[in-house]
């Protein structure tokens, strides 16, 4: 990549304003590959580059996309009205660089979110057209019945919908859970569909969207990281 001034490359990364980053700069508060830098005219080559800001660690990334184990109690909205902001769970640059989630969660539905900067990649996993998988574990307030999986699998009939609208899988877990597999993404579409099947949502987690499974991403309730490129390529498949 082209060498490009220090101030520009934190400005890139959510570290404020190019005067703000330019400040952190001259006050000695950035470090390049180890090194203290105090000019902010100093240019480097993007790519890869390791740096530290107030000693925290960080590389250079021209888009960022992010999972979080989504906890209770938080709106997927950058402009929330009765809970905190899911975004107040991720470093202040992440919002600095427009990061938004992909799709929502309720407020109190918990599980795998993701989140990006890449307006590409936030549209194309949205998309209904590419059928994406999503894997939910839902608590019901009456048990599971047979009856209850298969009109899933059959398809109910949900207010404002012209068809039926019928699980990819269904499938109990135990007395009072079921893991339900979805491609529509519809709104609040468990806990309608749950009622409509004669049953009632307790408690919803997202557990899976397509083969990435939040039980193997070794994330605590309320932890984020990086995606890697193979967890990438997965959900790109």
């Amino acid at each position: 990549m082209k060498k490009t001034s220090l101030d520009r490359i934190l400005q890139s990364q959510g570290f404020g304003s190019r005067k703000g980053c330019r400040d952190l700069i001259e006050d000695g508060e950035v470090k390049v590959n180890g090194e203290l830098v105090t000019k902010w005219k100093t240019e480097f080559d993007p790519e890869g580059l390791q740096f530290t800001v107030f000693d925290e660690e960080w590389e250079y990334r021209e888009k960022v996309y992010l999972v979080l184990n989504k906890p209770s109690g938080y709106e997927c909205s950058r402009k929330p009205t009765h809970h905190p902001a899911v975004l107040t769970l991720l470093p202040e640059n992440m919002e600095w660089r427009d990061v938004q989630p992909v799709g929502r969660l309720d407020h109190d539905t918990t599980g795998m979110l993701l989140l990006s900067d890449d307006g590409a990649f936030i549209y194309a996993q949205s998309s209904p057209k590419r059928h994406q998988p999503k894997t939910y574990l839902a608590t019901t307030a009456e048990p599971v019945s047979d009856k209850l999986v298969a009109d899933l699998l059959a398809g109910v009939k949900l207010i404002d919908e012209d068809e039926p609208i019928a699980a990819v899988s269904a499938v109990q877990r135990g007395e009072n859970q079921i893991e339900i597999v979805l491609e529509q993404g519809k709104y609040h579409q468990v806990k309608r569909m749950l009622a409509a099947a004669g049953n009632h949502c307790a408690a919803l987690s997202r557990t899976a969207i397509g083969d990435l499974q939040l039980a193997e991403l070794d994330l605590e309730i309320g932890e984020w990281r990086f995606l890697t490129e193979a967890e990438l390529a997965i959900l790109n498949r």
